[in-house]
């Protein structure tokens, strides 16, 4: 019995643990409006394509229906870990290369294992195909579950690492302290962040319909051309 309680105990020490790291985060990153939001996304790719890796990831944009940015989750955790963080989507078409958004979006994860601390980390999906875009134009994402994920070749050689028939659903890439790499995201969820699309589109929509209009506000513009930049270097 003693045993069962201390077990308990412990499990609730470490939920709150990782709940006021992550409160704390939530906090900070509640300051950061619509905008800056764009501005740091667009700061998380020109940072990642300046990596020697990056030629894998440029490849799958080539062949993107959209792409996700979120420009830094943390992760937080004793044993028990949780990571929060908030982003961005655009939709693309892959036939005119016209981009649509954003929808802005928030992602959460549960873990469990060895692990101690607390971490920033940047984040970009790929999103290659209508499985994938699916679930972001219904709002409600699963990855691993309802939509395949998997981490994100990298490499000057991009087909190396890639099946050719770009079977995932979604690509994920990280960087950490300047480290660029592929990133594994099972079971982490995303959804919709109603305050934030509410308050750049200027009324309550939907995502589908965020994801039908075409870009609106000249930061998301700068964010596109540069998402068509690294495409047009892609070999």
């Amino acid at each position: 019995m003693r045993t069962t309680r201390f077990m308990v105990s412990l499990w609730v020490l470490l939920c709150l643990t990782t709940a006021l790291a992550l409160a704390g985060y939530s906090g900070t990153a509640a300051a950061s409006t619509p905008t800056e939001r764009i501005d740091e996304s667009l700061q998380v790719l020109r940072d990642m394509s300046q990596q020697e890796d990056f030629a894998a990831m440029a490849y799958l944009l080539k062949r993107a229906r959209g792409v996700a940015i979120f420009p830094s989750v943390l992760k937080a955790g004793l044993m028990l870990g949780a990571s929060h963080g908030e982003g961005l989507v655009l939709r693309r078409d892959p036939v005119t290369g016209t981009w649509y958004g954003p929808g802005f979006v928030q992602i959460t994860s549960l873990s469990w294992g060895p692990q101690i601390g607390a971490q920033s980390t940047a984040l970009v999906l790929i999103i290659t195909n209508e499985r994938g875009l699916k679930g972001f134009v219904e709002g409600k994402i699963t990855l691993g579950g309802e939509v395949s994920v998997a981490a994100g070749p990298v490499g000057r050689q991009a087909k190396a690492g890639t099946d050719l028939d770009l079977n995932a659903a979604v690509y994920s890439y990280s960087m950490s302290k300047g480290v660029f790499a592929g990133a594994s995201l099972e079971g982490a969820k995303i959804t919709p962040d109603d305050s934030a699309n509410e308050l750049y589109w200027g009324a309550a929509l939907s995502p589908d319909t965020i994801l039908s209009n075409k870009l609106a506000g000249r930061p998301a513009k700068a964010l596109a051309e540069e998402l068509d930049r690294i495409i047009s270097q892609a070999r």
